[in-house]
């Protein structure tokens, strides 16, 4: 395998036209709109227009980070697109990209890891890109939770929205790019986040479609305390692990769950010295793409300096946990 230093060579993001704010959400949920906003920090998000599915989303995002990294579609080598909402069963929803995109040349699929898979994705395709010298790849994170929200829940209904983030994956300079990958599944906390029918276990039907079994479940007070309980500490390993103290990091780009979760989960794991991303407040939790939507806003935005280092930090359903450490810029001249 290559030696050759892997990292992400530009980034690119799209959210939906639709903005939907809290007195719109708290309407059809049955609370006050500052009680969305005193739990969660979020103000608004956005929903994909009727004709707009994920592919769509994943599409305009893509866009704009090929044309960043100065790259055409004919030139990837890979196409990765992380979701949990997919265009369908199948085909996977990287196939629809890649006919839309003209990426002719590049092997696709799908991952779900639900929100940690960006993440995951960039691991991939760093080990990807990796052992296949001068080859480029691109991971798309895409999310259209609008469809499945049950708006009588309000514990779910005020938290999620629609978006799609991308990156492209590369060889860069010596000593910039990815320093190391932390990821970690607890299949045995998979009900703490689910959808539970759709699937060969529990097949659409008549039924499942009256008792709601379609719909996206949380258990928030659970999610938390699994969350606290088990991020810390992968941040812990992968600083051990890459020899970086945690002090030194300047930059965390962490899923956006929800406002106050997130400050609190910032302090405990001892990364209250970088500065935080959030993009929560506008667009709320996007999923998979919350990471890479976050980090497309603090690139577009010139906040990344060349050398700096970057965590991006995940955790989702599965339940699953993400982290990647990484010294920004070093793209080849």
């Amino acid at each position: 395998m290559s030696q050759q230093a892997i990292g992400i060579l530009a980034t690119g993001s799209y959210v939906p036209e639709r903005h939907v704010g809290n007195e719109e959400v708290a309407a059809r949920v049955g609370v006050p709109s500052e009680w969305i906003e005193r739990k969660t920090q979020i103000v608004g998000r956005r929903y994909a227009a009727d004709d707009e599915a994920t592919s769509d989303l994943a599409l305009r995002a893509a866009i704009p980070a090929l044309k960043s990294a100065g790259l055409q579609a004919e030139q990837l080598d890979y196409l990765i697109v992380s979701t949990s909402t997919p265009d369908s069963p199948q085909p996977p929803t990287a196939y629809h990209v890649q006919r839309e995109l003209g990426a002719v040349h590049a092997a696709c699929f799908d991952i779900n890891v639900v929100c940690s898979g960006f993440v995951y994705g960039l691991a991939l395709a760093r080990s990807l890109v990796s052992d296949r010298p001068g080859s480029h790849a691109l991971v798309v994170a895409a999310d259209v939770y609008s469809r499945i929200l049950d708006f009588s829940d309000r514990r779910t209904a005020v938290l999620l929205g629609d978006g799609a983030g991308a990156a492209v994956v590369g060889a860069v300079r010596e000593g910039y790019g990815f320093l190391g990958f932390e990821l970690g599944s607890r299949g045995d906390a998979s009900g703490l986040i689910r959808v539970e029918a759709g699937g060969s276990r529990l097949p659409a039907s008549p039924e499942t479609l009256a008792q709601g079994q379609h719909f996206f479940r949380m258990e928030g007070r659970d999610v938390r305390d699994f969350v606290m309980a088990n991020f810390p500490p992968a941040v812990e390993r992968l600083c051990a692990s890459t020899g970086i103290a945690r002090e030194r990091i300047q930059h965390v780009v962490p899923h956006q769950p929800n406002g106050v979760l997130l400050t609190e989960l910032i302090e405990r794991s001892g990364l209250s010295q970088a500065r935080t991303h959030r993009t929560l407040e506008r667009y709320g939790n996007v999923g998979s793409a919350s990471c890479a939507v976050t980090l497309d806003a603090a690139n577009e935005a010139d906040s990344l300096t060349t050398g700096d280092l970057v965590l991006i930090g995940s955790f989702g359903g599965g339940m699953s946990l993400g982290a990647g450490l990484l010294r920004w810029g070093g793209s080849p001249d």
